[in-house]
């Protein structure tokens, strides 16, 4: 296997597990809690935050463990030679394929259909506001702690970060295209319409220009380390 495939095969490991960490953590939520939609989107959160956590963590050292075309677009902005245009577009295709293959194994473990459009719709003005908020915060979190060689901190404070944004979003902090598609095809906790999935992209896209441009702002080239000599 080569280094693009055992990259690309990451990302898509990775993106099907973040789809069945949070669509079958809603499902479950739903199930221990009917009545309480505050400890679902507590039990759902967590359960979320977690998962990213490792997933970032383990599969950060094989293809960057990004699982998510917004931080891939921008990756392209921060660093064009990070890798070529056609990787960064099979990064996409895959998140979006490992996204949506997560969503039928998650259905599929709670005794589903493989596939069940949601009928959530959530494509408000307020909504779209948070997507934007929710993910330029996410790409502002991952390309400051990149630029200031902090890498090593990505994993704990992105989980820390998407646990937060459950909360202080309306829109409980999508964040992530591909994850918008696969929450598309179940019709559970944590699903979205097809109706609201595109409105939902598109604030997306802008939440992660505006994080690029954030970045660049503050920290406009990566920090040199210092070796402790004048």
């Amino acid at each position: 296997m080569t280094d693009r495939a055992r990259r690309l095969a990451g990302e898509l490991i990775g993106s099907a597990a973040l789809a069945i960490a949070v669509i079958g953590s809603g499902i479950m939520a739903a199930s221990l809690s009917p009545d309480d939609v505050g400890l679902q989107l507590l039990q759902n959160s967590y359960a979320t935050a977690l998962a990213l956590t490792v997933l970032i963590a383990t599969l950060g050292p094989v293809s960057g463990a990004h699982f998510n075309p917004a931080v891939s677009l921008a990756e392209r902005a921060m660093d064009p030679h990070a890798r070529p245009w056609s990787e960064t577009w099979q990064y996409i295709a895959v998140q979006i394929l490992g996204c949506s293959a997560g969503a039928v194994i998650a259905n599929l473990m709670f005794d589903l259909p493989a596939v069940s459009i949601s009928t959530t719709d959530r494509a408000d003005a307020a909504r779209l506001l948070a997507e934007v908020v929710a993910t330029a915060g996410l790409v502002g979190t991952i390309f400051l702690l990149v630029r200031a060689g902090k890498s090593v901190w990505i994993a704990p404070a992105v989980g820390a970060f998407i646990g937060a944004a459950y909360y202080f979003t309306s829109s409980t902090s999508f964040a992530n295209p591909a994850i918008t598609v696969g929450r598309m095809l179940s019709d559970t906790f944590a699903g979205v319409s097809p109706a609201s999935a595109l409105p939902f992209i598109a604030a997306q896209l802008v939440g992660a220009t505006l994080g690029v441009v954030a970045v660049r702002t503050l920290v406009p080239s990566p920090v040199v380390p210092t070796t402790g000599k004048d």
